[in-house]
């Protein structure tokens, strides 16, 4: 009881000094969502304070985050023209690989993580090739336009890959191909423990990727299964993954912790849209104290071992931060 009474009556310098678990503004990697154009900045409905954004505005957007401190971003393209598989995201003048080129070129000093899929670019919005006699994804045929789209990312000058979809194998055969391309130590961020989640549902809205058939649930996690989805991350551990994420994270973060106790590498969390907007849809009907909330939930995903936050909400936290 006399340690406890103590605690309560520590001033702020001193409880900071003793917290055992710290949010910094270098834990977040901020996600884009980049399309054709010039001077378009959509807002996304069900992602307030979310944009899709044209080169142009893209440029200004990694100004003003440097401005709050964050270096890191995360790349998603919405082409103008999708078919059944992902053509743009194969071309060295897609979406994707221009951008790369313009944001290494405006500001050399950002760090750029490209995502690696073809829900985004194909006109099924699954995340690969399509085998038409089952309706499901051809896992090696997709491995193979993987491989392709990764170089022309790296190429592009990408500083981090991130493939998302998810295909068994994907690691070993992006790492292959990087490192027979001369691109040995380009890193690869895996989405190793991806669960078919019901919290994605204003993503799709924002990077127009909701598949026209079926579900996604063949080729990512069962949120039920604990063990397979900690083997997920130790396997693409032990397929040349430098950093791996467990996505979503809010109600994961078990799992988190798990593989956080289980590997030596980085770990990543994704804090997906789902799990923003319900913050800020809480905001807008004052039903929290929006700031704390997102403060505690931020907290909560380094407590439980998260080295790396991909979130929308950064630069709110950043704000926090330096104020």
């Amino acid at each position: 009881m006399f340690q406890r009474f103590r605690r309560t009556r520590l001033n702020k310098h001193l409880r900071s000094l003793v917290r055992e678990t710290h949010v910094r503004i270098d834990d977040f990697i901020y996600p884009l969502f980049i399309r054709s154009g010039e001077g378009i900045k959509t807002e996304v409905a069900s992602m307030p304070g979310v944009f899709q954004m044209s080169i142009d505005e893209v440029l200004k957007e990694c100004a003003q985050l440097k401005e709050l401190g964050i270096y890191s971003v995360l790349l998603f393209g919405i082409p103008d023209v999708k078919d059944s598989v992902g053509s743009d995201a194969l071309c060295d003048h897609g979406i994707i690989a221009s951008s790369v080129r313009a944001i290494k070129k405006a500001h050399p000093d950002m760090f750029v993580v490209t995502d690696l899929c073809f829900c985004e670019y194909t006109d099924h919005g699954h995340c690969g090739i399509i085998d038409l006699e089952h309706e499901s994804v051809h896992n090696d045929a997709t491995l193979e336009l993987s491989a392709l789209q990764a170089l022309v990312h790296a190429r592009s000058g990408a500083d981090m890959i991130a493939p998302s979809g998810m295909m068994d194998g994907i690691i070993k055969t992006l790492r292959e191909a990087l490192d027979g391309a001369g691109f040995e130590n380009l890193p690869i961020m895996s989405y190793s423990t991806k669960f078919a989640s019901g919290y994605y549902g204003p993503f799709r809205d924002v990077a127009e990727s909701a598949p026209s058939f079926g579900d996604r649930a063949s080729y990512q996690m069962d949120p039920a299964n604990r063990r397979e989805a900690i083997n997920e991350s130790l396997s693409d551990a032990l397929q040349g993954a430098d950093i791996l994420m467990v996505k979503p994270a809010l109600a994961y973060l078990d799992i988190v912790r798990e593989i956080k106790d289980n590997t030596s590498l980085p770990l990543a969390v994704y804090n997906v849209s789902g799990e923003y907007a319900m913050l800020k849809l809480a905001q807008k009907h004052n039903l929290i104290d929006y700031e704390r909330v997102m403060m505690e939930t931020m907290t909560s995903f380094k407590r439980a071992g998260a080295d790396i936050i991909i979130s929308y909400h950064a630069k709110e936290v950043a704000k926090l931060l330096k104020n």
